[in-house]
């Protein structure tokens, strides 16, 4: 899939758990762990707006895109 998802990564530079990001975002602590992951297929711009705010980042911190040509080069 050529969008990553770096969830994890903002997380553990803010020292945030996933129970705690998601009492605080009022998020259900599986939602977020589907979308850690990057096996969730859609993100509402309300909840992503909320993690941005909570983690003082911006969307590009959190997603990524990776062009499906780069990934069968490396």
């Amino acid at each position: 899939m050529p969008i990553i998802v770096n969830l994890d990564v903002m997380m553990a530079k803010r020292k945030i758990s996933l129970n705690e990001l998601s009492s605080k975002i009022d998020i259900t602590p599986a939602n977020l762990s589907i979308l850690k992951t990057g096996k969730a297929k859609a993100i509402r711009f309300s909840t992503l707006e909320a993690i941005c705010k909570e983690l003082n980042c911006q969307p590009g911190d959190i997603l990524e895109f990776q062009d499906d040509k780069e990934e069968t080069t490396k």
